[in-house]
């Protein structure tokens, strides 16, 4: 998208850290975000004709520092919490790895399996070192995955479009789509109705938070530009560790905090990278929120910390 964040007081007004996963209900075509321990149950993931699923992200599996010691606990804690809320499905927004070893897929894949529900990745740029992805892809492809590993799948009347934007990434230019995928997203999405909601995921953010880190995807506009008819467009991403939430018209973007280790807010440290607290702070900087979705009007944003 060609708006920016302007300066780093506006960033900051609209970031929060967020929790190890975020629940998403869709009702009536209206996406809404219930935190983990908040709401559980209620009358809003109950209502007749929702659908509710679970987002997490950049669990870095392999991760060796003293950030987490223990990515593997902070995992399963944030699977814990998914499988609580019982629902229809859950996405991974890349990163399942830290530097995609095959130990490192084999420990991802156990733990997430355990959880028992039904999985849709996307890969991040650490699960695509040294081969583009073909381990990857191979273990966590989508059901009917393109050779460049996009997909798209309808559920509960809602259109999910799987995205790659982490092919030949580099922190100074950020994230891309390319030729071939945005012709494909543009043959997807015709026929489809515009009351249809569309939930887009990939890992790097699909518009510009901070392109001096990377966080940012260079032609992600002609992607918008095919998502422009849709009434209700919700994009899902992962890669900075932390949450930033901006709406622009009918779409709602919204990055997520990882299961592993945080991320310092942009520009607030030389560079990007695992940003250490104290072991007893690390709860502090993994929470809860909840964002409410309704017709023609700014999401409703709650923030709880978890310490």
């Amino acid at each position: 998208m060609s708006s920016e964040i302007n300066s780093r007081r506006d960033f900051m007004k609209c970031l929060a850290w967020a929790g190890s996963g975020i629940a998403w209900t869709v009702v009536g075509g209206v996406p809404k975000a219930v935190p983990f321990g908040m709401g559980l149950g209620g009358p809003a993931l109950a209502a007749e004709g929702s659908l509710t699923f679970v987002q997490i992200s950049d669990s870095h599996i392999g991760f060796k520092a003293d950030a987490n010691p223990d990515p593997n606990a902070t995992l399963q804690a944030a699977l814990d919490k998914a499988t609580a809320l019982k629902p229809a499905m859950m996405i991974h927004t890349g990163d399942v790895s830290h530097l995609s070893k095959p130990e490192q897929f084999d420990t991802a894949d156990q733990l997430i399996k355990g959880a028992k529900l039904d999985v849709h990745y996307v890969p991040g740029e650490h699960d695509v070192i040294g081969d583009d992805g073909k381990m990857f892809f191979a273990r966590f492809g989508g059901k009917g995955a393109t050779p460049g590993g996009w997909y798209s799948f309808d559920q509960g009347g809602v259109h999910f479009v799987a995205l790659v934007n982490v092919i030949g990434f580099g922190p100074a230019t950020g994230g891309t789509l390319g030729k071939d995928q945005l012709e494909w997203l543009e043959a997807d999405l015709k026929g489809k109705s515009s009351s249809t909601p569309v939930v887009v995921m990939a890992h790097i953010p699909l518009w510009s938070i901070y392109p001096q880190w990377g966080w940012t995807t260079g032609d992600a506009d002609q992607a918008f530009a095919y998502l422009k008819p849709f009434g209700s467009v919700t994009v899902l991403n992962g890669h900075i560790h932390q949450v930033v939430q901006k709406v622009e018209g009918k779409v709602t973007f919204q990055t997520a905090m990882s299961t592993a280790f945080p991320q310092p807010a942009a520009g607030a440290a030389p560079n990007p990278g695992p940003m250490k607290v104290a072991a007893d702070k690390l709860r502090s900087v993994l929470g809860i929120r909840e964002i409410a979705f309704a017709p023609s009007a700014a999401p409703k944003l709650t923030d709880e910390t978890l310490g």
